[in-house]
C-alpha cells in the first residue's frame, strides 16, 4: 500500500510523466510539465542549459521547487537571471546535476558525489529520508527518458 501511494504521489507531483504512445519526456520537458518548477525552467533557459539537460544523459537532477527558490534572499533569483550573472547561474544549476542515473534505491547512508559543475555534493540517507547538502528530497525517482529527477525543498549552493 505504501509503495503505491508513493508512486501515485510522484505522478501527481511530476504532473504525469508518460506521453501518448508511451514516450517519456526528457528532463526539461518533465520539469516544464510541472507547475512547481517554473523558476527552475526559466533559470535553465537563461543559463542556456536546455540542450544539455534535454540531451542524451543520463543525468540525475536534484530539482528545487518554486517554493525552494522563494526561500533565497529577496532579489537573488532576479539577479541570477541577468545576462551578466550567467556563469554563476550555470555553476549553481550544474551543482544540482550528477552524471548518470541514480535512483533512490542506489543511495547509501552517507556519500560525496561529484556534480556536473565539478564540486562534490553531500548525500545522506537517514531513517528512509534523503537529503542533499541539507536540502530534503520531497519526491524521488521521477523518471525521464534521459535520467531521473529528485525534487528538493531548497536550492543548494556550490562552495564559492
Amino acid at each position: 500500500m505504501k509503495k503505491s501511494l508513493l508512486v501515485i504521489s510522484i505522478l501527481i507531483i511530476s504532473g504525469g510523466i508518460a506521453m501518448a504512445g508511451g514516450h517519456m519526456k526528457n528532463l526539461v520537458e518533465t520539469a516544464a510539465a510541472n507547475d512547481a518548477f517554473k523558476t527552475l525552467v526559466v533559470a535553465v533557459k537563461a543559463a542556456g542549459l536546455v540542450e544539455t539537460l534535454a540531451g542524451k544523459g543520463p543525468f540525475t537532477v536534484f530539482a528545487p521547487t518554486d517554493e525552494a527558490f522563494a526561500k533565497l534572499p529577496d532579489g537573488t533569483v532576479e539577479s541570477l537571471l541577468k545576462p551578466e550573472n550567467k556563469d554563476k547561474l550555470i555553476s549553481i544549476l550544474t551543482y544540482h546535476v550528477i552524471p548518470g542515473k541514480v535512483m533512490s534505491k542506489d543511495i547509501k547512508p552517507s556519500q560525496m558525489v561529484k556534480t556536473v559543475n565539478g564540486q562534490q555534493v553531500s548525500i545522506k540517507l537517514s531513517y528512509g529520508k534523503v537529503s542533499v547538502d541539507g536540502a530534503n528530497v520531497t519526491a524521488a525517482d521521477v523518471e525521464a527518458d534521459n535520467g531521473v529527477i529528485h525534487v528538493i525543498d531548497a536550492v543548494i549552493l556550490p562552495k564559492s
